[in-house]
């Protein structure tokens, strides 16, 4: 399904393929050679999201492109099933395992390889051909890449990363209830798409 938002409609080059129960809404290229598979989601209704050339989102999968930070996928990347990618840049040949989660501002390098489960944080770079194995966290740049029992020294980078600023542009003084009212005021606009 192919929704308007804002005025911005999605572009599917004709040599694509995307899947009937597929949604992509507002803002979002999807390049010659790519296929997006049933049920996935590549939302460009705060930033724009481009699919490269023969690169492959699977099913059940979220692309979500940011104001500050588009959601870009280079050529022959594969985007696993329920992998979440919101407002990151993967590079050529980069691989996005099932449940993968790549926060705003990451970066995957060409041909790096983000395992089952793996979280790639805000404000991360991975390097070219890297591995972030299965279930743990990328956290900084250059990134550490630390098992998940290591809770306290993923907190300890994370906390520098300005987490709210980048992914909502608050500070840390805003409360939830004020985060909620404007992301609810924000997202309300979707009352006004356009099915194409």
């Amino acid at each position: 399904m192919l929704v308007e938002h804002r005025g911005k409609r999605p572009e599917v080059h004709p040599e694509a393929y995307v899947a009937p129960t597929a949604v992509l809404v507002g803002d979002v290229r999807v390049a010659a050679g790519a296929r997006v598979l049933h049920l996935a989601v590549l939302s460009g209704e705060d930033g724009w999201v481009s699919v490269g050339e023969d690169s492959v989102v699977m099913e059940h999968a979220l692309i979500r492109g940011r104001q500050v930070h588009p959601a870009v996928l280079g050529a022959a990347v594969m985007v696993g099933p329920h992998a979440h990618v919101n407002g990151a840049v993967v590079d050529e040949g980069a691989f996005l395992a099932t449940g993968a989660s790549l926060f705003p501002g990451s970066h995957i390098g060409a041909g790096a390889e983000v395992r089952i489960g793996a979280v790639v944080q805000v404000n991360t770079s991975i390097l070219p051909s890297a591995v972030v194995p299965i279930g743990w966290v990328a956290v900084g740049t250059p990134a550490q890449i630390l098992p998940p029992e290591r809770h306290d020294d993923i907190w300890a980078a994370q906390r520098e990363l300005d987490f709210r600023g980048t992914v909502y542009g608050v500070g840390p003084e805003t409360t939830m209830r004020e985060l909620m009212r404007g992301q609810s005021a924000y997202y309300g606009s979707h009352a006004a798409d356009e099915i194409l």
